[in-house]
C-alpha cells in the first residue's frame, strides 16, 4: 500500500495524516546524554561505580569515554531520528580545561559551554539535570535530606549552580531549558523517622529554589520516586511529596517517570489529573521490566497510552515537556537511542493519527460497544505507511534500512574503542 493510499483510508475515518505528519515535526522531544556512556559522566572517574540507586547492566563494546565520543555518538543517533530533539544533560557531564577541576557545588556556565556549542550547531535547546549521585558526598545514601549540614550544603549550593547554569542554557540556545531535581535518597530498612528527611529536603528545595531565575526560562521540575536499590523501604522524595510540592511552589513542574511507580500504577492515566490542576507538566518516558529498570522504549501499550493521553486533550503537546530516560549496557548503545527516540516518536504520531473527537463523542454517548469496536479497528489501520512518510519528510531513513547505519557506525567507530 502507498502513503496516498493510506491517506485515502485513514480520511475515510476523519483523520487528515499530513496534519498529523506536520504537527509531530513541531513536537520537541528531550535525548538523554547518558545513554551513550552507562551514565558515567566526566566530572569524576569514569571507573568508580555508580551509587545512589544508579546501576547499569552489561558491557557491550564501544562505550563513549570521553566527551568528543559522546558527541561523536549524539551525532550519529540525531540522524537517525526525525522530528525536533532538545538535548538532556547532567550535571556531571561537565567539561573542563587542561589541569581544571571543580566540584560540583562550584560549576559554572563555562564548564557547559562546549554543548552549549553542540546545541547550537544542531538547533537544539538544552534541559538539565543536577547530579544528586555518584560522588563521596552522597553520606549514608543522603543528600539534600541529609541530617549533616554541611552535606546539605554541599548539595544545595549544587542546585543553586544548576539554575544558574540552566538560565545560561536558555539565554544562549533561546529555548527555555527544563531543570529537573531528583533525588535517592532513601533507607533501605524501615525508618525510626521519616519526617526528618522530608523536611529538610523540603527546605534546601526551597533554599535552591531562591537563586534568582527566569522561571519561564528555567523550568524547575521536582521528580518522585517509589523506591531504589539500596532505598526499598523509604523514598524520601515520594510521589505524594513530589506533588505536593510542585502544587504548593508555584513555578515548579511535577515530573513523572512512568518506572518510578507502582507496576500496577500507569502514569498514562495520572497525565490528564495534573493537567487539570497545572499549567505545564514534565514526563521521562522509560520501560520498566517489574520495577525501574530503565528499559530502552518501546512502541509498547503503555508508551502508546501516554502518547493519547498528551496527545487528545486539547493543547497537552504544548504543555507537556516530553524527555527519554533509560540506560542499556547490554546492547549496541546507538541502535538503543534510535529505537527509544523512534519509539516514542511512532506512539506520538499514532495518537494524531486517531479519531480523537469521535472517539470521545462515543464515550459521552455511552456507546460503549462502539467504542471498543472502533478503537479495535483503528489498530489495523496502515499506520506503517504514514510513518514511512514522517520519515521521508523528515530526511529520516526508513524503518527498513536505518539499522544498517547502526552496524556500519559500529564496524567504523565503536570497535575502533579498545
Amino acid at each position: 500500500m502507498s502513503y496516498e493510499e493510506a491517506k485515502t483510508r485513514y480520511a475515510a475515518a476523519g483523520v487528515d495524516t499530513d496534519a498529523a505528519i506536520r504537527r509531530l515535526k513541531e513536537v520537541s522531544v528531550s535525548l538523554h546524554c547518558w545513554q551513550g556512556d552507562d551514565v558515567r559522566g566526566f566530572d569524576t572517574d569514569p571507573d568508580k561505580p555508580l551509587t545512589g540507586g544508579i546501576q547499569t547492566t552489561g558491557n557491550y563494546p564501544g562505550r563513549a569515554r570521553t566527551p568528543e565520543e559522546l558527541m561523536q555518538d549524539l551525532e550519529r543517533v540525531i540522524t537517525l531520528c526525525p522530528g525536533k530533539k532538545k538535548l538532556n544533560l547532567h550535571a556531571s557531564y561537565a567539561i573542563f580545561g587542561p589541569g581544571e577541576y571543580v566540584d560540583r557545588d562550584r560549576l559554572e556556565p563555562k564548564h557547559f559551554a562546549r554543548w552549549v556549542e553542540f546545541a547550537k550547531k544542531h538547533g537544539m535547546g538544552l534541559d538539565f539535570n543536577p547530579t544528586f549521585f555518584s560522588h563521596d558526598k552522597v553520606k549514608n545514601g543522603l543528600t539534600l535530606a541529609s541530617p549533616e549540614e554541611e552535606t546539605r550544603k554541599f548539595w544545595i549550593e549544587h542546585g543553586k549552580a544548576c539554575i544558574r547554569i540552566s538560565e545560561y542554557f536558555a539565554r544562549e540556545t533561546g529555548i527555555p531549558c527544563v531543570m529537573n531535581i531528583w533525588i535517592g535518597d532513601g533507607l533501605k530498612d524501615i525508618p525510626a523517622d521519616r519526617m526528618g528527611p522530608r523536611q529538610r529536603y523540603k527546605d534546601a528545595i526551597e533554599q535552591i529554589l531562591s537563586e534568582p531565575h527566569d522561571p519561564k526560562q528555567v523550568k524547575v521540575t521536582v521528580e518522585s520516586k517509589v523506591f531504589g536499590i539500596g532505598v526499598e523501604s523509604y523514598t524520601v522524595g515520594s510521589g505524594e511529596f513530589t506533588l505536593l510540592f510542585a502544587a504548593t511552589h508555584p513555578g515548579v513542574l511535577p515530573l513523572m517517570d512512568n518506572g518510578h511507580y507502582h507496576p500496577t500504577e500507569m502514569v498514562s492515566d495520572k497525565i490528564s489529573s495534573l493537567l487539570c490542576y497545572f499549567d505545564e507538566i514534565a514526563l521521562h518516558i522509560t520501560r520498566p521490566v517489574r520495577w525501574d529498570s530503565d528499559h530502552v522504549v518501546l512502541l509498547d501499550d503503555e508508551t502508546r497510552e501516554i502518547a493519547k493521553e498528551i496527545v487528545r486533550n486539547g493543547d497537552s503537546l504544548e504543555r507537556v515537556n516530553i524527555a527519554l530516560d533509560y540506560f542499556d549496557a547490554s546492547i549496541n548503545r546507538i541502535g538503543a537511542w534510535a529505537v527509544g527516540f523512534r519509539s516514542l516518536q511512532k506512539a506520538l504520531l499514532n495518537a494524531l493519527c486517531q479519531p480523537a473527537e469521535e472517539l470521545k463523542r462515543l464515550q459521552d454517548a455511552a456507546d460503549f460497544s462502539g467504542l471498543m469496536a472502533r478503537q479495535e479497528e483503528m489498530k489495523t489501520y496502515p499506520f506503517g505507511e504514514v510513518w514511512e512518510e514522517y520519515l521521508r519528510v523528515c530526511g529520516a531513513p526508513s524503518e527498513y534500512t536505518w539499522f544498517d547505519a547502526v552496524r556500519q557506525y559500529e564496524k567504523d567507530v565503536l570497535e575502533e574503542r579498545k
